[in-house]
């Protein structure tokens, strides 16, 4: 899903980004360049940065056996 129309960013590069050690709006702004236009996507894209960022830190660890 469009996120930023502006932009032409979806959720998934938003999310993306986070999986790739963005964590916080500023660093997927640096990156994607996400509400540098019109800034309506900004809250948006704040909530799936968090929610990303909390999917991860509880996501279960895998381990793996020798």
């Amino acid at each position: 899903m469009y996120v930023c129309i502006c932009k032409g960013i979806t959720d998934s590069q938003i999310r993306t980004t986070v999986e790739d050690g963005a964590s916080s709006m500023r660093e997927v702004c640096n990156t994607l360049g996400i509400a540098s236009q019109c800034g309506k996507c900004g809250q948006h894209a704040k909530q799936i940065i968090q929610e990303t960022i909390h999917a991860a830190s509880t996501a279960d660890p895998q381990f793996y056996a020798l």
